[in-house]
C-alpha cells in the first residue's frame, strides 16, 4: 500500500519561508517522478512543480518559478518543496503526489497522471 505523507506547512508572513517534506512508503521515489499541487477552497488543483524519477528534470508552474524548488532525496524516500518569498497568494492547502508510470520519460504537470495523493498540509501567508 503507497502512502505519501505530508509535512512541513504552518503559517509564515509574506517574505518568509517553508519547506514541506513529503515521505512516501510503498513505492520508491527514485523510480517515479513526484509533483506538489496546491488547492484553494472553491477552485481546482493546480500543479507546482515536479521532479522526474531521476531527479534530472524539474518543471514548475510560472506562478512559483524562481521562488520555489522541488528536490528529493532517495536515501530518505522523501520529495521536498522549499518555498521562499512566499506571497499571500500562495495561501492554500498543499499536495505531494506520486506518478503512476514508473521511469516516464516525460515529466507531467496533469493531476491524471498521478495517482497517489498525500493528505495535504496546510500553508497560510500573511500579509
Amino acid at each position: 500500500q503507497v502512502q505519501l505523507v505530508e509535512t512541513g506547512g504552518g503559517l509564515v508572513q509574506a517574505g518568509g519561508s517553508l519547506k514541506l517534506s513529503c515521505t512516501a512508503s510503498g513505492r520508491t521515489v527514485s523510480n517515479y517522478a513526484m509533483g506538489w499541487f496546491r488547492q484553494v477552497p472553491g477552485k481546482e488543483r493546480e500543479f507546482v512543480a515536479a521532479i522526474s524519477w531521476s531527479g534530472g528534470s524539474t518543471s514548475y508552474a510560472d506562478s512559483v518559478k524562481g521562488r520555489f524548488t522541488i528536490s528529493k532525496d532517495n536515501t530518505k524516500n522523501t520529495v521536498y518543496l522549499q518555498m521562499n518569498s512566499l506571497k499571500p497568494e500562495d495561501t492554500a492547502v498543499y499536495y505531494c503526489a506520486s506518478e503512476n508510470r514508473p521511469f516516464r520519460i516525460n515529466l507531467t504537470i496533469k493531476s491524471y497522471d498521478y495517482d497517489y495523493w498525500g493528505q495535504g498540509t496546510q500553508v497560510t501567508v500573511s500579509s
